[in-house]
């Protein structure tokens, strides 16, 4: 089945349960971070742009035109490629339990599915609320494919990335998959800008 963007429903190709569950465990093999990190690099030439507007998605499974998007939209769509979980749902799901327990940065009275997985702090409190924080470490051995970061740009813009299982040219740290404004790129990026957090999330 797909939907009017041409997003193909996880319900005909793995089941409804494997897709849209929200406490659906994706994790069940070891090699969860390789096939994260190979969803974030197939987005590599395909989102060439950098598209903050805000935009009525479908649900679950909505997003804007593959071409397009912000830092967030390449980690929601490597968790949908790589892992089946549809972290636009997770969010939803976990907000409308726990409305105040997200941040209230942008005078919301309630959970907004077309854009509250899209915002770096609640993707951040969503992953602390699982589990999925690891403590702070300006260490690059510590940082695995896989680990989201979140960073604060110049201007106090929160960014995340997503680290690949690639290394720097000059092999001190590893390099990251992410949209800083001019499409997805995997860059040597990780300790140019403050580190907020850091994260490993298989699964709920």
């Amino acid at each position: 089945m797909i939907n009017r963007r041409g997003f193909l429903l996880g319900a005909a190709v793995f089941g409804a349960a494997a897709w849209w569950r929200p406490d659906e465990v994706a994790a069940d093999t070891p090699d969860w971070p390789t096939k994260l990190v190979e969803a974030a690099g197939r987005q590599l030439g395909e989102t060439i742009y950098y598209d903050p507007a805000y935009v009525r998605l479908d649900y679950p499974g909505g997003d804007v035109p593959r071409d397009r998007g912000v830092c967030t939209d390449v980690i929601v769509r490597a968790y949908r490629d790589g892992l089946r979980l549809d972290l636009q749902l997770l969010v939803h799901e976990d907000m409308k339990r726990n409305f105040g327990a997200y941040p209230q940065l942008w005078g919301m009275t309630g959970p907004d599915p077309n854009i509250d997985h899209r915002r770096v702090p609640n993707l951040r409190t969503f992953l602390r609320r699982k589990g999925a924080e690891l403590a702070p470490s300006a260490d690059a051995a510590d940082f695995k494919p896989g680990d989201l970061v979140s960073q604060m740009l110049p201007g106090n813009l929160a960014h995340i990335v997503i680290v690949s299982d690639r290394m720097s040219q000059d092999g001190a740290a590893p390099m990251v998959i992410h949209n800083i404004g001019a499409g997805v790129k995997r860059e040597n990026r990780l300790f140019e800008f403050e580190i907020t957090g850091r994260y490993r999330f298989a699964g709920t």
